[in-house]
């Protein structure tokens, strides 16, 4: 229906591509032999993944609702609308995943300076030397204090 795949996905690749200097094939098989090496690149052939596979559910989406549409007359129908919706739910999802590429690849990006990007570093690495909040009972003294008196009036 549209060029949106070009538009999007294949200016994206081709950022891709440049920032790496290596084709979108070259770069996932590289991830896949050595996903630790470079965490970064991993997360963009993840998120590339992720946009290519949202894009194809967007153009068959389109497919559905440009035939709905042509076969329908004047007046659209509930069946029609529900493709339409189904349009705008999977830009959406195509365009959030772009803006996570996007974002990825823009090393300036909100979040990646200061204490933010330092904070999702140390969490990433998974430095934490443990948990934020004890999460074991507290150690009981050796000695049990002295029972209180049973019966007694109190005073």
């Amino acid at each position: 229906m549209s060029d949106d795949r070009e538009d999007v996905v294949g200016v994206l690749t081709e950022q891709i591509e440049a920032r790496y200097a290596m084709s979108m094939a070259e770069l996932k098989a590289a991830v896949a032999v050595a996903p630790a090496a470079n965490p970064e690149a991993t997360g963009v052939v993840k998120w590339h993944g992720l946009l290519t596979e949202s894009q194809t559910v967007l153009e068959r989406a389109e497919d559905a609702l440009l035939a709905a549409l042509q076969t329908q007359p004047s007046e659209v129908d509930d069946p029609t609308m529900d493709l339409a919706h189904r349009v705008n739910a999977a830009v959406a999802a195509r365009d959030g995943r772009a803006a996570v590429v996007r974002w990825l690849l823009d090393p300036a990006a909100p979040g990646k300076q200061g204490l933010a990007a330092e904070r999702l570093a140390r969490f990433s690495r998974g430095t934490r030397t443990g948990p934020a909040v004890p999460t074991s009972a507290p150690v009981r003294p050796a000695t049990a204090p002295a029972p209180a008196a049973r019966g007694g009036v109190l005073r």
